[in-house]
């Protein structure tokens, strides 16, 4: 039996999405992020799980994006060989790239264009993220099987590949480099892991693998259970037991979770060589799967909000400090005690801070707060010197949190001893 898919279906199905990955996380995501919130004993590292599923909740109900950076588009097609195409006036591609138009400009909804035309000399926004990244496969049947992802750029600039010797181990590679990632890319999240094949075949497999749902509780139950586990099984218990016991954990603050999955793909490669390539998914970045079956447009259902667990974590705003940081001074710094939230506006502001500023307006004025605001605290503690950081020498501006967060005078107890472009902290250092 022929399918016949149309263009202005496919563009539709697309744009909405896109929409819907914007402000939803897939489900196995957050059933994932729910156990290791309940699971998790440092309190930095609980309170940072704990804010990502407040804010994860507050995207879903309010329907907005669940982070400013809504990411790069990458589409996955499979073909069923015995699909026909109606009313398409250009290229599959084209079709594809009016429906991350249409789903990033739309007006109850717009999303960041995050893409630039010329990735080398001027750079300039397309304005409405095309194109996207489109990987085509023709497979047998007549089903049109459509993946779309938002690839944040936190996460994606973290990708590695190395052609490792053939005898040379993956699991230790692993080990070596993802501490060289720092929390850039914003842990917890998946390793998407790929073995084989050519250079970029290795990295299609690994960014192909983090589509997969999340299932390492279910293979932690099957191994506990006695059942035969294949090889790749093994390994991804391995790798996720030793991944996770670096102790990087949520967003770098320690802790015991800093992957909630690991996933592997492979492909047989050269006698030679052994490629592989690892591609980290972070909170940011959301995916989603559809069929189209030529019967109209395809229109995800939204999930439950009964999904998301309960968290305790926010403080009372009404007894935490306003601080004006163009107007900072070294006395008013010096009167901060170890547990004091402050609420920040000013200079050093990125990404998160409209809410701040709007929560320190709101305070001035007398109005009492909504509680949408309660994932937008940003805690201190122990007295720093904002120009010149704990070490005296002076700070860098690398070394500020892109979320515009203080960290606690002992975070170098609750992570790795790194000193990464992300602003983490160390033993000593600023």
């Amino acid at each position: 039996m022929t399918t016949i898919i149309k263009q202005a279906d496919l563009i539709e199905s697309v744009a909405a999405a896109l929409q819907y990955i914007s402000y939803y996380h897939p489900t196995d995501y957050i059933a994932h992020l729910a156990r290791a919130y309940e699971r998790e004993q440092s309190p930095a590292a609980k309170d940072a799980i704990a804010q990502i599923l407040t804010n994860s909740k507050m995207s879903a109900t309010g329907q907005r994006p669940i982070c400013q950076d809504t990411g790069i588009v990458n589409v996955f097609l499979k073909i069923g060989m015995d699909v026909r195409w109606e009313g398409f006036t250009g290229s599959l591609d084209d079709a594809i790239n009016e429906g991350v138009r249409r789903g990033y400009n739309h007006p109850d909804n717009t999303l960041r264009a995050s893409v630039v035309g010329d990735p080398q000399f001027d750079r300039k926004n397309t304005k409405d993220n095309t194109p996207a990244v489109i990987f085509t496969e023709l497979v047998p049947g007549n089903k049109f099987d459509v993946t779309v992802a938002a690839k944040g750029g936190g996460s994606e600039n973290k990708s590695k590949l190395v052609m490792l010797n053939p005898g040379d181990s993956v699991v230790d590679w692993v080990l070596k480099t993802v501490p060289t990632m720092g929390a850039g890319w914003c842990p917890p999240g998946m390793l998407g892991i790929g073995i084989g094949g050519t250079a970029e075949k290795a990295v299609l497999m690994a960014k192909e693998s983090l589509m997969d749902d999340l299932d390492m509780y279910e293979l932690q139950a099957k191994s506990s259970s006695g059942a035969k586990l294949t090889k790749t099984e093994e390994l991804r218990l391995e790798l996720f037991e030793k991944v996770n016991a670096l102790g990087i954990g949520a967003q770098g603050l320690g802790g015991l979770t800093t992957v909630l999955d690991i996933k592997i793909k492979m492909y047989p490669t050269h006698a030679a060589s052994k490629p592989v390539a690892m591609i980290p998914n972070c909170a940011a970045t959301r995916h989603a799967h559809f069929v189209l079956d030529g019967s109209g447009p395809t229109y995800l259902t939204p999930p439950s909000l009964d999904l998301w667990p309960n968290v305790n974590w926010a403080p009372d705003y009404n007894k935490s400090k306003k601080v004006n940081l163009n107007t900072l001074t070294k006395e008013e710094v010096a009167s901060w005690k170890p547990g004091d939230t402050l609420l920040l506006n000013g200079k050093m502001l990125t990404g998160h801070d409209a809410a701040h500023k709007r929560i320190a307006d709101m305070l001035a004025k007398g109005e009492k707060l909504p509680v949408d605001f309660t994932n937008r605290v940003i805690y201190y503690v122990g007295p720093v010197d904002p120009v010149k950081g704990r070490s005296g020498r002076p700070r860098r501006p690398d070394h500020r949190h892109p979320h515009g967060r203080l960290y606690r005078n002992d975070a170098g107890a609750n992570r790795p001893d790194l000193d990464g472009r992300q602003g983490r902290a160390r033993p000593g250092g600023d």
